[in-house]
């Protein structure tokens, strides 16, 4: 058999849908500037799909410094891999003042945080070594999983007292093998948007033996008192052993970096393959990371801002009877019952007929009959911008109840 032939007859669970949605379900355009108001399709929609939460993508001081890094250094440089020519002092600046901000020794840079995350994971464990992790963890680290040669345990979501039991399996086997065991979770889960229960994690310590990897991609910058993330909110950063983050959201960038003690990090600074053999990332990220992390720390107004949103649109929402599950962070999943088709119909009357553009999670992500339409607010969206989006969602939901999307063209095109 040509293993191009399945691939042509299988086009996966979203891909059998791509007919009717690229383009504007999924693969779709947003134009303009960076901001809670973009352009889709030729005109101007209030947009709650982008990881922007404390307004920095087009921030002036942002834009500015971004200009200069790429004037100074242009998109080349440094050539080469860290380790071999691509090592700079502000990429060693960098690392610090990240490792100092979220309090630990040190912290090494990695150029994305899907491939970096991977990379960590493969780094740190061998087939002697049992993962535990949280059922609902995102998918750049299942993937890891799938490398791993040992054995791997999941708990149920945010479930201590499956995490215990999966952690006596655990110790069964590395008492045998001579392993450890790794721990996995996230700060903030980017779907439902509630917090990885750290604090009662890290209680486990005193009967356990094993090591705990923090994925605080959603966290870092937004939770916190000071913005350091989900550990600081909890108030147990310091029993956190390795904690990682991307600067795709809070940063409005690229790259990511792990942080930890100091020897672990180092290990991992000669054994992360994704970064041995890659080129180091460029110096224009690399300044923009120097100065997105002053404002992080410097201004504490942004994050103040983001959640003057977050709390006006989330209470809103609930007053007006929307369920927004157990989200405890920025991430806002507004949770409705309807098929796939349904889900179609209504994201594209929220987005022709009241200037909408958010984005609609749909089975195979979530379970068949249910709709997430999960809203990502940030520091420069307005109190305007939430009461137009809530009394959208109110004549939605009345659409939705009633079964009037059901019988549409185009959710019947999708069936289910």
């Amino acid at each position: 058999m040509d293993i191009f032939d399945k691939l042509n007859t299988n086009l996966g669970p979203l891909g059998k849908h791509s007919e009717l949605s690229e383009g504007y379900f999924m693969f779709p355009k947003l134009e303009g500037e960076i901001a809670p108001r973009m352009r889709f399709k030729g005109k101007e929609v209030l947009t709650w799909s982008l990881n922007n939460y404390l307004g920095l993508a087009n921030h002036p001081e942002i834009r500015q410094a971004d200009e200069e890094a790429a004037k100074r250094w242009g998109a080349a440089y440094p050539m080469g891999a860290r380790m071999m020519s691509g090592n700079t002092d502000l990429h060693e600046k960098l690392e610090q003042e990240l490792a100092d901000f979220v309090g630990k020794e040190k912290a090494y840079l990695l150029n994305y945080g899907y491939q970096g995350v991977m990379s960590v994971i493969d780094s740190l464990v061998d087939r002697k070594d049992v993962i535990v992790y949280d059922g609902e963890c995102h998918a750049c680290i299942i993937d890891a999983l799938r490398m791993h040669i040992g054995k791997r345990f999941v708990y149920p979501h945010n479930d201590m007292e499956s995490l215990e039991k999966q952690l006596q399996r655990a110790e069964r086997i590395t008492k045998e093998t001579g392993g450890g065991i790794l721990v996995i979770t996230e700060g903030v889960f980017g779907m439902t948007g509630n917090m990885g229960n750290l604090r009662e994690i890290v209680k486990l310590k005193k009967k356990h033996e094993f090591r705990l990897l923090v994925d605080d991609a959603h966290g870092f910058g937004t939770m916190g008192k000071t913005g350091a993330g989900t550990g600081e909110a909890q108030g147990v950063q310091d029993q956190v052993d390795l904690y990682f983050s991307t600067f795709a959201k809070s940063m409005a960038s690229i790259g990511a970096f792990i942080a930890g003690n100091a020897k672990v990090v180092h290990y991992l600074k000669y054994n992360m393959r994704s970064q041995i053999f890659a080129k180091s990332l460029p110096m224009i990220m690399v300044e923009g990371g120097l100065k997105r992390l002053e404002m992080l720390r410097t201004r504490p107004e942004l994050k103040d801002n983001l959640w003057n949103v977050v709390n006006a649109l989330q209470n809103g929402l609930k007053e007006k009877g929307f369920s927004i599950g157990t989200t405890t962070s920025p991430v806002t999943p507004v949770v409705l019952n309807g098929t796939v088709g349904e889900a179609a119909t209504l994201s594209k009357d929220l987005r022709e007929n009241y200037n909408i553009f958010c984005s609609v999670v749909i089975y195979p992500v979530v379970p068949k009959g249910m709709i997430i339409l999960r809203l990502i607010p940030t520091a420069v969206h307005t109190l305007e911008d939430v009461r137009q989006t809530i009394s959208a969602f109110e004549a939605i939901k009345d659409k939705l109840v009633s079964g009037y999307y059901k019988t549409t063209e185009l959710a019947t095109s999708f069936g289910e």
